[in-house]
């Protein structure tokens, strides 16, 4: 990469409050909207359509919760390990807490242990997504029981689990005291104030819990078999991790706020996931992007890891980010 190219790169990072902010109204206006219309509406069939589009939004609240974590809100540009009291505040209360299993701090702990030690054997990603459920590639039918085990709630108390550190589980960072011990209880007291004193707790059992505990399982699963290939201890970052560029509609449907653009994100954790556009198009400017390395959409790379020969790693085939000495 070029002087020039690097300093534009470096010229991103930093938290972007206001971007932020508009994703997460962005987010609420949508789940408000199909619960809205499901409920005015009264057929079943837009009940189901609104569970579906809520769980695609909590994800997005959990890529928030992501985003945060990196200072996504607020704090001090370039460091990691301390945010803005007032960023963690504002992410727990709008993203984090409504997921009821949620926090900046506890995410925090597993996922920039998994930025500090990315696939060595302290990596708490690499522990948890180690093993045949994560390897591909895989039969249509094998994929498909996963999903399925997901759908039926059997995998979300394993899911909840690997967002917290586990007991005596050694962690790089921590936060420190940034946020009050009170505040999550009484987010909940008050949430449970709400729904009593509003005779609602039949549409937040069905429009809330229900896609928190069946419906977004299944789409964080594909969200983090989008993100690396696992089973490859001391992995090289680029190698194991695609580039997924997703198209209008894929966007529309099932936003990932860039999170197909993760090689860049490890790269630069500082910059914020409405900036990595920019880097990839950087890459491209320099010659450092093998185009046809490059996925466009969920279903391109899903034929791809399932059509892939057994065996061969994905680092080596087309749509891959090529590997630190290629690139």
């Amino acid at each position: 990469m070029s002087p020039a190219a690097a300093q534009a790169v470096m010229a991103l990072n930093g938290s972007r409050p206001g971007r932020y902010l508009l994703e997460i109204f962005k987010v609420w206006s949508v789940i408000a909207g199909a619960i809205g219309l499901a409920v005015w509406s009264g057929h079943w069939w837009a009940s189901v359509i609104a569970i579906v589009v809520v769980a695609t939004r909590q994800n997005c609240l959990g890529l928030l919760v992501h985003e945060q974590t990196h200072l996504g809100f607020g704090g001090r540009s370039g460091d990691q390990a301390f945010a803005s009291r007032y960023g963690d505040w504002v992410c727990n209360l709008l993203c984090a807490y409504p997921l009821l299993v949620l926090s900046v701090e506890g995410y925090a702990k597993v996922h920039l242990t998994h930025h500090s030690n990315y696939f060595n054997e302290s990596d708490p990603d690499y522990q948890r997504k180690s093993g045949d459920e994560w390897a591909f590639p895989k039969s249509g039918g094998e994929l498909f029981k996963l999903f399925l085990g997901d759908l039926l709630g059997l995998n979300t108390l394993k899911l909840i689990k690997g967002k917290k550190a586990a007991p005596g589980q050694a962690v790089s960072f921590e936060r420190r005291g940034q946020v009050p011990k009170w505040l999550r209880p009484a987010f909940l007291l008050a949430l449970v104030a709400v729904l009593t004193y509003f005779h609602v707790w039949g549409y937040f059992l069905l429009y809330w819990f229900l896609p928190l505990m069946v419906g977004l399982p299944a789409i964080v699963r594909w969200g983090a078999i989008c993100e690396h290939e696992y089973n490859r201890l001391n992995a090289d970052m680029l190698a194991s991790t695609p580039i997924i560029i997703q198209p209008w509609w894929e966007r529309l449907l099932m936003p990932m706020l860039n999170f197909g653009m993760h090689a860049y994100h490890h790269l630069w954790p500082g910059i914020s996931f409405s900036r990595l556009g920019e880097v990839h198009a950087i890459f491209q400017r320099e010659g450092l992007v093998h185009e046809d390395r490059i996925f466009h959409g969920s279903a391109q790379y899903l034929r791809f890891l399932l059509g892939r020969p057994h065996g061969q790693a994905a680092g080596n085939q087309p749509g891959m980010m090529p590997d630190q000495q290629t690139s």
